[in-house]
């Protein structure tokens, strides 16, 4: 793993609203961002010497967590109430494109990616427990997160994994042959094949982070997978993972009731195709806390946070 340099955020942006979960750049250079009260929001002039310009393009209605650009101009939304959503960038339109598969309900779609041949993959973090809930999962370790497909044309979507640890940021590969799922739980980046003779196949991407994976991005094909880390590892809590069922529902009831404050601990990784990780980004003190998304704005990184009521602008590092 290449050796930590400092990630310090320039600039803080405040939003109006809380929580903005996912960021992702469009081709300007914008970033957009879901916040707490279902607005879904584009930032502005991130970077540049003019004051920021916040927009609201579409409310869901519910609460927006990850983002994906579809290549029709449309915007797919994991909206961790209603389900996968596409919204209409142009009149704000928003339309539910699944809510169930095989009769359950989708209550905690986490983010999603559009490829080329028209199919939409998603993740669900948790079969258990609802977004407000989310650490009681990561301390039980249920292992009940899932990958998704929804076929071009279909409002049915298919289970592609199951028992994934808190399944979340999903990007794929320059080639589209593979995707990356990040567990947050298990601290680890799960490949899924697309295509080749291990179609329909999982495996270890990049094992043993330095934090929790959070939401993931990449620009193209020609980038690297960004990946944020929420938090950093937590021994008592890998310790507890090792117990009995009972230990860990035991204290993730006591966790979901018990005040929670993230670290001031934050970092981001670049990871090539290969699994290499090509820049780790850390601080251990600061101000901006909880990063689960980053993305890339021209010369910039855009930080998100789940926590926060605004996002933060560092300085990418030079490209290797």
């Amino acid at each position: 793993m290449d050796r930590p340099t400092a990630l310090v955020p320039r600039r803080y942006v405040a939003v109006g609203g809380r929580g903005p979960e996912d960021v992702v750049a469009d081709a300007r250079g914008r970033v957009l961002t879901g916040v707490e009260d279902g607005r879904i929001l584009r930032l502005d002039r991130l970077t540049g010497p003019a004051a920021p310009r916040v927009e609201v393009l579409a409310e869901t209605g519910g609460r927006p967590l990850g983002l994906e650009l579809h290549p029709d101009g449309g915007l797919l939304v994991c909206d961790a109430e209603r389900g996968l959503l596409s919204v209409d960038l142009a009149d704000a339109a928003v339309r539910v494109l699944a809510d169930a598969v095989a009769g359950e309900r989708l209550r905690f779609c986490s983010n999603v990616v559009a490829l080329s041949d028209g199919s939409v993959y998603f993740t669900v973090s948790s079969r258990r427990y609802l977004l407000d809930q989310w650490i009681g999962d990561i301390v039980e370790h249920t292992g009940t997160g899932r990958l998704l497909r929804l076929a071009p044309g279909s409002d049915t979507p298919e289970v592609l994994l199951e028992g994934l640890q808190f399944a979340n940021g999903l990007a794929p590969s320059g080639d589209e042959s593979f995707l990356v799922v990040a567990e947050t739980g298990a601290y680890r980046l799960t490949r899924y094949w697309l295509t080749g003779s291990r179609a329909g196949h999982s495996e270890p991407f990049v094992e043993d982070l330095p934090g929790l994976p959070d939401n993931i991005w990449r620009a193209g094909p020609k980038g690297p997978v960004w990946v944020s880390l929420a938090g950093p590892r937590v021994p008592p809590l890998e310790l507890l993972h090792r117990g009995t069922p009972a230990a860990r529902r035991a204290a993730a009831r006591l966790a979901v009731r018990a005040p929670f404050r993230p670290t001031a601990a934050i970092g981001v990784l670049a990871v090539d195709d290969d699994g290499t990780v090509r820049h780790h980004l850390t601080r251990r003190r600061s101000g901006f806390r909880m990063v689960t998304s980053v993305c890339a704005s021209g010369d910039h990184l855009v930080l998100g946070s789940l926590w926060e009521r605004g996002v933060a602008v560092c300085e990418a590092p030079a490209a290797t």
